[in-house]
């Protein structure tokens, strides 16, 4: 059996995802969101210390989540023998796609919140932070193959962040919109064969 407290943090919370989805962070008003949830600002604040933190306590969970399983597959790529990388690519990005999108609909309410409806926040940069991850280990798997001894086109950053935006810009759209589980990994696959055979493409002389 919940205690109050627990209970009350429960109202609080279901109440400021409702007014977070719908007006976004900046829009979303506190005031709403305490008369909702049946509490005082007092009682709120015995909670929380700010609309902010209110916000972080929602996404937080899933922010940690989705940026760690994605850290980790960047690692396991990287920490194979030089050699073995070629054959490896899209591999382990692969498996954590799959497991995102399953993620994603699992939790796709909070997980909206934190794409979508984050800006004034810390995580507004959530999706960019993930996309310079993605450029910094594109640039690293280049060297990479050029010790390999591949002639590899030169390919700068500002190329690769453009690929990178595109690529995870294309699937979170197939993932935020309520799409069936089956439409949404269907979806992800062809994306990734897509941008994994791009990937190959520009990096053949």
């Amino acid at each position: 059996m919940q205690d109050h407290s627990s209970v009350t943090l429960d109202k609080i919370q279901q109440a400021a995802l409702d007014e977070f989805s719908e007006k976004g962070f900046r829009g979303a008003s506190l005031r709403q969101i305490v008369k909702h949830a049946g509490v005082t600002t007092g009682a709120f604040y015995g909670y929380f210390s700010s609309k902010e933190a209110l916000f972080a306590s929602i996404v937080e969970p899933h922010a940690a989540a989705l940026m760690g399983r994605f850290m980790e597959a960047q690692s396991s790529f990287a920490e194979l023998p030089e050699k073995e990388q070629p054959e490896h690519l899209g591999v382990e990005s692969g498996s954590y796609l799959h497991w995102m999108v399953d993620y994603i609909c699992r939790h796709r309410e909070p997980v909206k919140l934190l794409l979508c409806r984050a800006e004034g926040t810390y995580y507004e940069s959530f999706i960019h932070n993930m996309v310079e991850v993605e450029v910094e280990s594109t640039l690293q798997y280049m060297q990479v193959l050029r010790r390999l001894g591949q002639d590899v086109p030169n390919l700068d950053r500002q190329m690769c962040h453009i690929l990178a935006s595109g690529m995870f810009s294309g699937i979170f759209e197939v993932v935020i919109h309520d799409m069936p589980y089956e439409q949404a990994m269907r979806y992800v696959n062809q994306l990734r064969d897509f941008y994994t055979a791009g990937w190959m493409k520009l990096m053949t002389p």
